[in-house]
């Protein structure tokens, strides 16, 4: 399909899955906040280079930016075609943008339609792209529904999650987006967190993946995962979703955890840094005698302790307020932690959704 050189962000949006490439030609630092999901980065400006360039456009002559921005984006582009674009066909069909839709993308646009690719520039740019999906988080919030799994720490929520998804399933799985497991210990080693609107572009991609004549399964999460919001109308969607509950013993949820949380297990001054935020709740004594457990080597211990003093009493003070499905829940009774174990619960909670929906 050949499309027009300059589309609206609901005809891009809508037929994403059409083009062969999405190019934001944006700077690596605007590229980095947030892009639309699947693009590419081939900056027409590096990030150096647009500070010259607006420099001298505010500072000296509007003309002279101009002209030196334009032999600036001429090289650029022409690197580009020589290294990203030269083996493409004929055919190839990009969809170009920029921050505002207007001269970087439009050069850009400009310069691949008249080498003979039907490429498209999108109309308001990544601005526009932001403004649709802002609102359309909000409208596939009360569109989709979902199946919350509910469980204590360490009950392997997001384990099951992995194999719903293996299985077949929809799943919307927060926690992955957001690069962060959600308690105050889930940061990844060596991860760091996404922006809040790359986040929302990740929660957005993924729900654009759904049908809505399925389920999908999510965990129940906080509001705030690590240092990033859950929007407030999936949030609230989610809330008053049916929840299916996880039981499991104290014994293997101890076990998963530390088969998770390897990197706090092995690193003492790593944990106990963490733990220190936990003051204020818990007070110094408490916070002393866990720092001995874990100064101890008895990593079993202290994560017992830390579920039994500190992530049992918050999840069951917070979960039947937040949930209301909860008190109803269908309970998934977990004897081990195995793959085959899970496996099992997924087919049974499957097999049970699907009841519900006949």
């Amino acid at each position: 399909m050949k499309y027009p050189a300059l589309l609206s962000v609901g005809q891009a949006l809508s037929n994403l899955d059409g083009f062969d490439a999405i190019i934001d030609v944006r700077s690596e630092s605007e590229f980095a906040l947030d892009h639309i999901p699947g693009a590419i980065n081939c900056p027409v400006l590096h990030d150096e280079e647009r500070v010259t360039v607006g420099t001298l456009y505010k500072q000296d002559s509007p003309f002279k930016a101009k002209k030196i921005g334009a032999a600036i984006v001429a090289r650029n582009i022409a690197a580009h075609l020589d290294t990203h674009f030269v083996h493409h066909p004929k055919s190839w069909q990009p969809l170009v943008y920029c921050w505002r839709g207007g001269n970087r993308s439009g050069a850009m646009a400009h310069i691949l339609a008249k080498i003979g690719w039907p490429s498209a520039q999108l109309d308001g740019g990544y601005k526009a792209y932001r403004r649709c999906l802002v609102s359309q988080l909000d409208e596939m919030a009360g569109r989709y529904r979902f199946q919350v799994i509910c469980g204590t720490t360490g009950s392997g929520k997001s384990r099951l999650l992995e194999t719903l998804a293996l299985r077949g399933a929809q799943v919307l799985d927060l926690e992955k987006l957001a690069a962060h497991r959600g308690s105050l210990l889930g940061s990844l080693p060596g991860e760091s967190q996404p922006t809040q609107k790359m986040f929302e572009s990740r929660i957005w991609h993924a729900l654009r993946q759904c049908s809505a004549h399925r389920v999908i399964f999510v965990e129940s999460e906080s509001k705030k995962i690590g240092d990033l919001r859950v929007p407030e109308q999936l949030m609230e969607s989610i809330r008053t979703s049916p929840c299916l509950r996880m039981e499991i013993s104290t014994a293997h949820r101890v076990a998963l955890l530390i088969e998770d949380y390897p990197h706090l297990v092995t690193n003492t001054s790593l944990l106990m840094s963490q733990l220190a935020h936990l003051v204020p709740l818990h007070g110094r004594d408490k916070i002393a005698h866990w720092r001995a457990i874990a100064e101890s080597g008895d990593s079993r211990l202290l994560v017992e302790v830390l579920l039994k003093e500190h992530y049992d009493p918050a999840y069951l003070k917070s979960i039947a307020r937040n949930f209301a499905g909860y008190r109803d829940a269908l309970t998934i009774n977990l004897p081990d932690v195995s793959t085959a174990t899970f496996q099992s619960a997924a087919a049974e909670l499957m097999q049970a959704v699907d009841a519900q929906a006949e």
